[in-house]
């Protein structure tokens, strides 16, 4: 199960400010990406009326972006003096924010331009009025332009602004207006319709097979698991019982927020072995009002913000967890969650089950997020995402491409296994996520064509638009890094892994809206590297913890440092042998809740994701491995290769 998207997605920028003075008009800056890529003479149907309205977010630029990003890879590399040394929110905000002059100076030139400025925080100046004031105030025209069959309004030209400001401004989000202007909503809509997994189950990897099916590559194929619990997942990826998680917080982000969070999370940690729930462990930030709940399909983010906390808590039982929910899931809302963690330092490590393709990514958006990424890893705050559940995206978009947030040089993203936990506990394997399904015949005898079509699996590959970090030097093999082509190394993900297969998956207790209208808690298998994410936050504020409680702060150069260590399992798409391919019977309902329009039989094969492969080494499907037991024995020291 995938998770949602926003419907805007930010492209990843290096956090320094994208005004820039070479291609703009004489006295200005340009504001580089402001001008979408879908905005073409060709698809260009005329000028926007003077007397439409433009709401916008004019973001302000870091006083010293520069040393924001120095700092926060200093901060964050173990090979650096400064390494840990990490500034507390005040602090950042002190020594790199923008300042009280640097606000009052742009919101008298927006002023002076005909916008009003109708709030804003420390990051943002938040503004509306008529598009010729827009234009004014950015010296472009806005013009309508169609994309999918649709008509939405963007700048001509990119946007600029008065060189008098000294680069006080990043960029300005919202001149073009796809998708369309979002509408509040008082309430959140109930909790989704049901699902349930049908059986028969394996209760641990293998633990139940059919004999009198048909066999698959040479060996009757095992029914899936029920769904792994905490005490297995924890097993497979090295906690031992004094690893809990005490004394870390963990921040979950997501959009809306689930009105039965807490008697579910409480529900399903009594029924499957996890410790209950301390008062104030969990916790929520949430908002009085809702923004775009149809569009976003506010209902089904709440499986989401269940799997992310249950996940988080069966594998760091102790952490504190706080949910940070957006009004919706667009980049403006998601941004205000995130910013609202580093404001207020409201945890360690943040767990992130949402993305969108690259291809939808624009430079002006990924400027905002980069600015709060690097604000937190100075602070010593970790971001985590998931990578994607589409592969290589070429299935579901026709093109070769990474996800996003998950492209970021500032963020750990996170790929996906398939994972073999046997009885008692025992990690047996992993392959790489990517599932294919072939159907059995109606007599019983054959599975079809294996293996199969394709379904789903771990994100990952080579960004288009981000250069390779250094931390990625030394470790990723050049034909990954220059996979696009040209002699630029580009960024790779995913960064580390975790179990995501939904046929190998981890099980969830949500309560969900039955088909005669009522509302019940049930549980089932749930997957994707939306669960993942939180499993890796999970270990993380383990291996926190581990270290004496010393904040692990952005990851990735820890990460790779450990990399070829017995930190790691080495996960690759064939761990039984070249020769030997791997897969589990699966039985589903047909309308996914009971057997009244039958059952459906289907073999899912494992480690075949699209055209993305697990190898030795690193590779573009599960980064440096999953972590093994001596993942969490080396944050026991100040670990160097």
């Amino acid at each position: 199960m995938a998770a949602a998207l926003p419907l805007v997605a930010g492209a990843l920028a290096l956090g320094i400010p994208t005004a820039q003075a070479d291609s703009a008009p004489h006295g200005r800056d340009t504001l580089n990406g402001t001008k979408p890529a879908w905005a073409t003479a060709r698809s260009d149907r005329g000028a926007t009326d003077d007397g439409n309205k433009v709401s916008a977010r004019v973001y302000l630029a870091y006083r010293d972006a520069k040393g924001l990003a120095d700092y926060a890879k200093a901060v964050s590399d173990p090979s650096s003096p400064d390494y840990g040394k990490h500034l507390s929110a005040r602090q950042t905000q002190a020594r790199f924010g923008p300042t009280r002059q640097q606000k009052d100076t742009v919101t008298a030139w927006l002023k002076d331009a005909g916008l009003e400025v109708t709030g804003g925080n420390q990051h943002y100046l938040s503004v509306t009025g008529e598009v010729s004031a827009a234009e004014r105030a950015f010296g472009t025209q806005l013009h309508n332009y169609t994309k999918d069959g649709k008509v939405y309004r963007a700048p001509s030209n990119a946007a600029t602004v008065p060189a008098s400001l000294h680069g006080a401004v990043l960029t300005v989000v919202g001149l073009d207006n796809a998708p369309k202007r979002a509408k509040h909503d008082e309430a959140l809509p109930p909790p989704g319709p049901v699902f349930k997994n049908a059986g028969p189950f394996s209760s641990s990897y293998g633990s139940r097979t059919d004999r009198s099916l048909p066999s698959a590559y040479g060996a009757k194929q095992p029914y899936a698991i029920k769904g792994y619990t905490g005490k297995q997942l924890r097993a497979a990826y090295g906690a031992k019982s004094r690893n809990t998680g005490k004394g870390v917080t963990v921040a979950i982000t997501d959009a809306f927020a689930s009105p039965t969070i807490a008697a579910d999370a409480a529900q399903y940690a009594k029924r499957n072995g996890d410790p209950g729930y301390r008062k104030g462990q969990l916790t929520q930030v949430l908002l009085a009002d809702y923004r775009y709940t149809e569009e976003c399909d506010a209902g089904g983010w709440y499986g989401e913000e269940t799997l992310d906390v249950e996940a988080v808590h069966a594998v760091a039982p102790a952490a504190d967890i706080v949910y940070v929910g957006g009004a919706s899931c667009t980049d403006d809302d998601l941004l205000d969650s995130l910013a609202k963690v580093v404001d207020n330092r409201l945890a360690d490590i943040v767990s992130n089950s949402w993305g969108d393709v690259e291809a939808n990514e624009t430079p002006d958006v990924a400027a905002a997020y980069d600015q709060i990424f690097q604000q937190g890893a100075v602070e010593g705050i970790g971001f985590y995402f998931s990578s994607g559940d589409n592969g290589d995206n070429v299935a579901s978009t026709g093109t070769k491409q990474v996800d996003t947030p998950a492209n970021s040089a500032w963020v750990t993203a996170v790929g996906g296994t398939s994972l073999a936990v046997g009885k008692g506990e025992k990690y047996q394997w992993e392959t790489g996520w990517g599932t294919t399904k072939a159907t059995l015949s109606a007599d019983g005898t054959d599975w079809g064509a294996l293996p199969g079509a394709y379904t789903s699996g771990a994100g990952g590959g080579t960004s288009k638009t981000v250069a390779q970090p250094f931390y990625q030097r030394g470790v990723v093999p050049d034909a990954l890094a220059l996979a696009n082509g040209g002699t630029a190394k580009q960024r790779v993900t995913p960064d580390i892994a975790a179990v995501a297969d939904p046929n190998t998956g981890f099980l969830v207790g949500q309560t969900q809206t039955f088909p005669d209208g009522s509302l019940q808690y049930g549980e089932y298998r749930i997957g994707g590297t939306s669960l993942a994410a939180p499993v890796i936050a999970g270990v993380q504020a383990l291996a926190q913890q581990a270290r004496g409680g010393q904040p692990i702060g952005f990851a990735n150069p820890s990460l790779y440092d450990r990399y070829g260590t017995a930190s790691y399992h080495d996960v690759t798409d064939h761990p039984l042998g070249a020769g030997v391919s791997l897969g589990v019977v699966r039985v589903d309902y047909v309308n996914s809740h009971d057997d009244t329009d039958g059952l459906v039989t289907s073999l899912r094969s494992l480690g075949r994701d699209s055209s993305l492969h697990a190898v030795v080494g690193y590779d573009d499907v599960t980064g440096v491995g999953t972590p093994a037991a001596g993942y969490l024995t080396s944050f026991g020291g100040h670990h160097r290769r």
